[in-house]
């Protein structure tokens, strides 16, 4: 098979990775790719942006490539499966109809309601006054959020009004773009957050492995949002029990009312879930596609070909990997993902600073996933916010996470942050 993998981020180099530890899989192709897709053997960067339909359509065409699978979401929202089916070329992931899951948080809410599924209650504002007049009559703390996509940048948890207020006046400022034209206020719920990262054709769901992603900025879960600070996998808080529930309650019933809507829905259904103290999981939100860097953390443990399982998505054949499509099979161990990001990330930082020791991290039995890097001559540079992903596995959490950061102590380049607590709700203490 040849693959086309669009995106540049960690998620995309860990996609391309894992499809190419099968003889089945004879080139990947990344649109754009990074510094490590670009070193990646059997794989190829192209000089062409997500963005460009027609470009990536032509040279799927020219080439006999098997498989489209979208990495980050902003194409999908756009339509590119849509442009692609078109022409006959499978895609893993949903159609622009389906990506409104994410691409507004509004109608991802309607839709929930409709399925009964549960969820934090929320109000739909789109302008400024109107807002703030709702959270001075209501409960602290409480949420803001950006309908549309903001990049993991669009939500705030705001403890006192002004934070509200100023959260608010962010969005309808334009920092957000059109995302911010209109805005959710939620109630707060309180527990675990999880991921839930499901396969569907549009009829057989399969749910990966659980995972727990790291989002704010600051050790103790504290500062801003970002996109993912850091994952580990599976998350000890889903049982099974839970996670039955959770496609009882959750998983099938959003599937089934985008059925009723006319959408077949083909990808990664996300819900990033909340477990109440009372053990009930509740939806944050929904996402079209692989968490970032939920994604990076699961992975590693998979051991059914990547591409057998995204080839039968695309083409409505998910019930076909076995019985109940159960037969995807996962190694018995644990697996830790620390995030190393640039000096001023989630907000401004600079690019360009040389990354040096992957090399040695990868010689301790860590991996090495690429995210915000280029390639210039022969030096790797920085070229985004979140930099570099150290992946460990191992048979326990305590063993993962130390193999992950003692694999951190061998990179450098100039303004490295990360926290130092990614796993602290499963490392012993």
């Amino acid at each position: 098979m040849k693959i086309v993998v669009l995106g540049s981020g960690g998620r995309e180099h860990a996609i391309t990775r894992t499809l190419l530890r099968s003889p089945q899989v004879e080139r990947v192709f990344c649109v754009p790719g990074n510094g490590g897709t670009a070193t990646t053997d059997r794989c190829q960067n192209l000089a062409l942006t997500v963005d460009d339909f027609p470009g990536i359509g032509q040279f799927c065409s020219d080439n006999q490539i098997s498989l489209v699978v979208v990495g980050p979401e902003l194409p999908l929202s756009q339509g590119i499966t849509d442009y692609l089916q078109q022409q006959q070329i499978p895609v893993f992931g949903p159609t622009k109809a389906g990506a409104q899951i994410e691409s507004s948080k509004a109608w991802a809410k309607a839709l929930m309601a409709t399925a009964g599924i549960p969820t934090a209650f929320a109000s739909v504002f789109t302008d400024a006054n109107t807002a703030k007049a709702y959270v001075q009559t209501g409960k602290l703390p409480i949420v803001v959020k950006a309908d549309g996509l903001a990049a993991g940048k669009g939500v705030t948890v705001a403890t006192t009004l002004a934070a509200a207020e100023a959260a608010i006046e962010t969005a309808f400022s334009g920092k957000f773009g059109a995302a911010g034209s209109q805005i959710l206020i939620e109630e707060c719920l309180y527990g675990q957050e999880v991921s839930i990262l499901a396969l569907t054709d549009g009829q057989a769901i399969i749910p990966l492995l659980s995972a727990q992603d790291h989002k704010r900025i600051g050790e103790g879960d504290t500062g801003p949002n970002t996109g993912g600070m850091g994952a580990y996998a599976p998350a000890p808080i889903i049982t099974p029990n839970l996670m039955q529930r959770i496609e009882k309650e959750i998983l099938s019933p959003a599937v089934r009312a985008m059925a009723d809507r006319g959408i077949v829905y083909r990808g990664v259904l996300y819900a990033g879930l909340m477990i109440t103290p009372s053990g009930d999981p509740k939806v944050i939100e929904f996402n079209c596609r692989f968490g970032d860097p939920e994604i990076q953390a699961i992975l590693p443990l998979l051991e059914t070909p990547l591409e057998e399982i995204l080839y039968a998505t695309a083409t409505g054949r998910l019930a076909e990997l076995g019985p109940s499509g159960r037969s995807i099979a996962w190694k018995n161990e644990v697996c830790a993902c620390v995030v190393l990001a640039a000096n001023g990330y989630p907000g401004t930082y600079e690019k360009g600073k040389a990354i040096a020791g992957i090399e040695r991290a990868e010689e301790k039995g860590a991996i090495v996933f690429q995210a915000g890097t280029r390639l210039q001559g022969q030096q790797l540079l920085t070229d985004g916010g979140r930099v570099l992903n150290i992946v460990a596995t191992d048979s326990t959490f305590d063993r993962a996470f130390a193999r992950a950061y003692a694999a951190v102590d061998c990179i450098g380049f100039e303004g490295m942050y990360y926290r130092q607590d990614i796993g602290h709700r499963v490392i012993k203490a």
